[in-house]
């Protein structure tokens, strides 16, 4: 952030503020004192000058009727002339008695006297008018308070003459000015005092605010560890208590957040299926890693991007239409290598009645879970034609026995014999099918026991020997020494019957089968080799899948369920075992099986 100017400051401010208010308080107080100071000295000086003219004008009045009843007129105005001179007043400049003739008869000042005066004062004042005024010289730098009084008869009234008096009143005014600069004077060291307390007073207050200004920067940044000191318990203390108490709330909610996005962070990153979510317009702004990886596509490529483009939806849907949808979709990204399907489910950010702020797409990947319901469905069909095909057969030999071939002695025992084996054809897939449900359970556990595989090998192939037709031969490289596994005979047994069949099954007249049994490392090796048609190299990885047949119609003939890998695949893997075959097509094929050669104590429990 910016720091603030000085003159910016409040600091600044409230100094001036301070200032302002004390001058203008200052420049108030002294305006009005200096007027009304003013003002009463010039009323007390006014009023001193007017009293001092009545006191002289009675003398006057008494000299100026002497002059008009006696004789001898000069030693009244001698008398007169000596009161103007020795009055004991300093502030008067000029004291003057007037005759009727405006002829000076008396003054404080030798040389008016005998002269005539044309002063308009004094002219008014034989005409019987008062005059008590402030007047200013030309210039304008002297002013005088001139009285100018008729002087009457105490008797008849009559009109003796006129007193003019004037006095400089300028000193009143030299003393305004003189107070005027001392209160400037004042008010100048006024200022000064109070702006050095105002900058001590303003850093009171600004000091903390600043300290809080940094501490709100800090915060700012996620430190919440600093502290604003409180200098006092006033206002500013409380404000600076109550924003350490912030600090320390947000302190503890940015710890609960971060919590919580660390827990979301985590949840988020550990999920199976991936999550999306998206801003108001459908751009996304979350991504997992799950969902990185079901649309092989990074989180910085995904981020800003449009949700329906992203998914592949852009020409099917809106982001309007993702809102409402209330069903999930079905997304398919398989190839013809991979399949590889999703399930989408949109859910919209909406605080209660408030408008939609994003979208949450959650994506599951329901490959396998389309794998099972399809391979549910081939297995239904698969074993409804199983059943079918010789449920057929019987029915048709069924009724022409009934319709009368149970009378033919020829023909009666052959409908029966291809019924019976038609019976335990489907006995035969119903007990596979019952084995392998058994199998599929969870709990189904082998029973181990310690047997030597190569004494039971020899046994099943001796067994098959005496059975088979004479024009296949067996070949045998099996191990010399004893080979002990811990394993269910039974169902190695099983394993070990439904090989030896098939390749019995499909071998040729003249073919030969060739069996191979010793030990590689932890485990034993069996391959059970024959020389029939062969599986081409497409279908190889489908020979164990439940129904499966490369020639369906000749495996039908020769009595085969399609179940028997199958059972021998999950026998071998409930031993922890391998089972995988080898052909080539038209030169045979070759069945092998790796068992371990030790199980856990918790295998054989």
């Amino acid at each position: 952030m910016k720091k603030v100017g000085f003159f910016k400051s409040i600091h600044f401010k409230f100094v001036v503020v301070y200032i302002l208010l004390i001058l203008i308080a200052m420049q108030v107080i002294g305006v009005l004192f200096m007027d009304r100071q003013e003002q009463k000295l010039r009323e007390n000086f006014t009023k001193n000058i007017d009293e001092n003219a009545d006191m002289i004008e009675v003398n006057v009045e008494e000299e100026l009727e002497n002059i008009l009843t006696q004789s001898d007129k000069e030693a009244p105005q001698q008398r007169l002339s000596s009161l103007l001179q020795e009055f004991p007043y300093s502030d008067i400049d000029t004291m003057m008695v007037v005759n009727i003739d405006q002829q000076i008869i008396a003054a404080n000042n030798e040389d008016l006297v005998g002269k005539k005066t044309t002063r308009p004062v004094v002219s008014q004042a034989l005409l019987g008018i008062n005059t008590n005024d402030i007047f200013q010289n030309q210039e304008g730098d002297k002013r005088t308070y001139v009285v100018a009084k008729p002087v009457r008869s105490g008797q008849n009234g009559q009109l003796l003459g006129a007193l003019l008096i004037e006095a400089s009143i300028e000193d009143i005014y030299e003393l305004s000015r003189t107070l005027n600069e001392i209160l400037a004077n004042a008010t100048i060291i006024a200022l000064a005092i109070t702006a050095l307390l105002g900058i001590i007073l303003a850093s009171t207050i600004t000091r903390p605010l600043a300290d809080m200004q940094k501490q709100a920067q800090v915060m700012a940044r996620g430190d919440f560890t600093r502290k604003v000191k409180v200098y006092d318990k006033d206002e500013i203390g409380q404000l600076a208590a109550s924003f350490n108490d912030l600090t320390k709330k947000l302190q503890e909610a940015n710890e609960i957040t971060e919590s919580e996005r660390t827990k979301l962070r985590s949840v988020l990153s550990y999920m199976t299926d991936g999550v999306i979510a998206t801003d108001r317009d459908g751009y996304i702004i979350l991504m997992n890693d799950r969902s990185e990886e079901m649309l092989s596509m990074s989180r910085h490529e995904a981020m800003g991007r449009f949700l329906p483009e992203v998914l592949g939806l852009e020409k099917e849907f809106s982001i309007e239409k993702l809102e409402e949808s209330s069903n999930s979709l079905i997304l398919d990204y398989s190839s013809h290598e991979v399949p590889f399907i999703l399930r989408a489910s949109f859910s919209v950010i909406q605080k209660d009645d408030g408008p939609v702020n994003g979208i949450i797409t959650v994506l599951h990947d329901v490959t396998e879970q389309e794998q099972i319901e399809r391979e549910r469905r081939e297995f239904v069909s698969n074993v409804s034609h199983e059943l079918r095909t010789p449920l057929t057969t019987m029915r048709s030999y069924l009724e022409a026995l009934e319709e009368g071939a149970m009378q033919d002695e020829n023909l009666a025992p052959k409908f029966l014999n291809v019924t019976q084996q038609e019976t335990e054809r489907m006995i035969r897939l119903v007990t596979d099918l019952l084995q392998l449900s058994k199998m599929d359970n969870k709990d189904y556990r082998p029973n181990f026991q310690k047997v030597n595989l190569r004494e039971l090998m020899l046994l099943v192939i001796d067994r098959f020997e005496m059975s088979k037709s004479e024009h296949i031969t067996f070949e045998k490289h099996i191990s010399d020494k004893p080979l002990p596994v811990r394993i269910d005979r039974d169902k190695i047994t099983q394993v070990l019957d439904n090989i030896i069949s098939n390749a019995l099954k499909y071998s040729p007249d003249g073919g030969k089968v060739t069996f191979h049994l010793n030990r590689d490392g932890n485990s034993v090796h069996i391959s059970i080799k024959d020389e029939g048609v062969g599986i081409p190299k497409q279908n190889l990885s489908k020979i164990f899948d439940r129904f499966y047949r490369v020639d369906k119609a000749r495996s039908r003939e020769i009595g085969g369920t399609g179940l028997g890998l199958a059972i021998a695949k999950e026998v071998v893997l409930a031993h922890n075992g391998q089972i995988w075959a080898e052909s080539e097509y038209g030169k045979g094929t070759t069945i092998h099986v790796k068992l371990p050669t030790h199980q856990t104590r918790e295998a054989s429990a």
